[in-house]
């Protein structure tokens, strides 16, 4: 079993760096697959992958060896001139996500894919209204801040001067329906909402949305910024859950941890641009394409989808065993509703060196490891729950 180390006491004292997340108590110096190791030599099992960046594992040989052979080759032009990467990179996307789907802008992150999906809605529907589900996450925009469920988030929307989204109940097709009017550009909704706690919209609530937006010449925008990329049962939800919108955003796991975010929308969200209504000065650049290519290469060699569906299966089932009271998501994300509070748990982990995340639900424990997680590596994490739960 994983033993607490010196490391566990790590305290942030920066003075020039502005605070952001409550530190972890561990300072990476490398990492290997599921592993970081620290300071003073000692392995943390990564159960939170850096919120769902490390796809295939931190510094996979495969991601590292094209990051290293591009930055060699050409570090950077901008969208000004063509580049086979990020050419390549759209054309798999394109392959990879359910038709229509298949026009793709690339940027630098979650946030600012789902900014453009928005514009691309509003311009689209020449509306202005965005209907958005509570517990929803979106990002740091002024504009996806409008849309993120939580006081906070909405306050700094205000600041900004942006109007609110309309905010239906998780899950609630009745109220969805009442939402949307002819004045609704877009229905933005994560098909798994990740910080709300890793919750699963029904099937019948994605159904609706698709069908209430096709009706009233509305928008469906999927944010899979969290849960896409091979997480959730397919590269994307929408395919694991057989509803396609118009737009899907994608960010945190494409590149195996370089920055990157896309959009890929139908044709009738995309025909009418034209060069200048769309643009990124990185968005696309040669390394983080090259990433993309050889980390999407990896997940699909080495069966990654599949891997996991089984080991979150397996987690579910181990955490369920153990008294967990519900395990919600789906594949690699997964939210463990405790019966004492996740905070407390997670820093109990961090004793066994273990790194999981928590969520806006104070009772639910999330986990987000690498898709390459393994059954001994599960087996470990549920191991170090039975003790801490005990």
């Amino acid at each position: 079993m994983l033993k607490a180390t010196s490391s566990s006491g790590l305290e942030l004292d920066v003075p020039a760096l502005l605070p952001v997340y409550a530190a972890m108590p561990v300072r990476p110096v490398r990492g290997h697959g599921s592993w970081l190791v620290d300071e003073d030599g000692l392995e943390w099992l990564d159960a939170y992958g850096g919120h769902a960046v490390a796809s295939t594992g931190h510094s996979h040989p495969d991601v590292v060896r094209a990051v290293a052979e591009q930055a060699a080759a050409l570090m950077f032009y901008s969208t000004a001139v063509p580049l086979p990467q990020r050419e390549a990179l759209a054309e798999k996307l394109a392959q990879l996500c359910p038709e229509p789907l298949g026009r793709v802008f690339f940027c630098n992150s979650g946030a600012e894919a789902n900014e453009n999906a928005l514009h691309l809605a509003r311009r689209f529907t020449e509306r202005e209204t965005v209907v958005s589900v509570r517990g929803g996450w979106h990002g740091r925009t002024a504009a996806t801040l409008a849309c993120t469920d939580g006081l906070r988030y909405e306050q700094a929307a205000r600041r900004a001067g942006v109007p609110l989204s309309r905010k239906v109940p998780f899950d609630d097709v009745a109220a969805l329906d009442a939402a949307i009017d002819d004045s609704v550009a877009a229905v933005l909704v994560e098909p798994v909402q990740g910080f709300a706690g890793a919750r699963a919209c029904s099937t019948e609530f994605l159904e609706a949305a698709r069908r209430l937006t096709e009706a009233r010449g509305a928008v469906l925008l999927f944010d899979e910024v969290q849960c896409g990329v091979g997480r959730c049962g397919a590269f994307s939800a929408a395919e694991a859950v057989g509803v396609t919108p118009d737009a899907v955003t994608f960010a945190k796991g494409l590149a195996g941890g370089l920055p990157i975010g896309a959009v890929v929308a139908s044709p009738r969200l995309t025909d009418a641009l034209v060069p200048g209504d769309l643009g990124s000065t990185f968005g696309g650049g040669p390394v983080p394409c090259a990433a993309a290519l050889a980390n999407i290469a990896v997940i699909e060699r080495d069966g990654l989808i599949a891997n996991a569906v089984e080991v979150g299966h397996h987690l579910a089932r181990g955490a369920e065993a153990l008294g967990v009271r519900r395990v919600t998501g789906r594949g690699l994300l997964l939210g463990l509703h405790l019966e004492r509070p996740a905070a407390e748990v997670q820093r109990a982990l961090f004793a066994h060196r273990v790194l999981t995340g928590t969520a806006t639900d104070p009772q639910v424990l999330r986990l987000l490891p690498p898709l390459s997680f393994s059954r001994r590596e599960a087996d470990l994490l549920l191991a170090a729950l039975a003790e801490v739960l005990a």
